[in-house]
């Protein structure tokens, strides 16, 4: 009989993007769960607050300051994580930016910004990662790992004004199925979270104009909150050794594409 995973006492979970959203939410919940919480992002000021909060109720939160857009940055986050935690076993790739508008024109910046955080910090901190989950899965108290990319469903079609993010959610998919076909064997579990439209600061990044046009979008949707895509990812990583969900596609109940 395959060991229970639904328990995270013990262990050790590592989440980008920490600072706000689903990142923030998912740290408050993977630490309900019995996780000591490793908090990575850019913005020190919140991840301190929100380890204090962690804290307070009663959990064990390291706020890690870093650019994982940054190759020395990502792998010195992980390593800080390890170092003070003692382990890792939970990694959850949200660090990313949603920077939309028509493809001629578009500014270069935004799509190189895109690449840097959506892609390449997903990359490297995966890298830096690999070892220490692998390790993580071979040992108790679950025998089992897990990669938790956040990706969209702008990951799985394509639409106008989104060609850049498109490109880079693609390429998470992509990655993500790569990585698993060769870990899964090892008890590592690679999993995709695609969530739909959500009330997080990432429209607010946007250029006037594309903002407002995102907004019209789902102004009369009941959009889901960051809390609906913490419990998704609770829900991937609580599951018996046995289980894997590779892809979770999460949309507000009205949303249609």
């Amino acid at each position: 009989m395959s060991p229970p995973s639904q328990d995270l006492e013990n262990t050790v979970a590592l989440v980008t993007g920490a600072s706000s959203g689903i990142g923030q939410a998912a740290a408050r919940t993977l630490a309900a769960r019995g996780a000591a919480v490793a908090l990575a992002a850019r913005r020190g000021d919140r991840l301190r607050e929100l380890a204090g909060e962690i804290a307070d109720a009663g959990g064990t939160a390291v706020p890690i300051e870093a650019d994982v857009s940054d190759r020395e940055q990502a792998g010195s986050a992980v390593a800080q994580a390890v170092e003070e935690l003692g382990r890792l076993d939970v990694l959850v790739n949200n660090a990313g930016v949603m920077l939309l508008g028509p493809i001629p024109e578009a500014p270069l910046e935004e799509w190189e910004q895109m690449v840097q955080v959506n892609l390449l910090g997903l990359l490297y901190t995966t890298h830096a990662a690999l070892p220490h989950l692998l390790e993580a899965a071979e040992k108790d108290p679950r025998q089992v790992a897990d990669l938790v990319n956040i990706s969209s469903v702008a990951g799985r079609m394509a639409r106008k004004g989104s060609g850049a993010y498109n490109a880079t959610k693609h390429g998470v998919g992509a990655f993500s199925e790569a990585l698993r076909q060769e870990v899964t064997g090892r008890h590592l579990r690679v999993s995709l979270v695609e969530p739909g439209a959500v009330a997080t600061e990432l429209q607010s990044h946007n250029r006037p104009g594309v903002r407002e046009e995102i907004e019209k979008r789902f102004e009369d949707m009941d959009i889901l909150q960051a809390e609906d895509i913490a419990d998704a990812i609770a829900y991937v990583v609580t599951r018996r050794r046995r289980v894997a969900v590779n892809e979770l596609l999460v949309r507000p109940t009205e949303q249609v594409a």
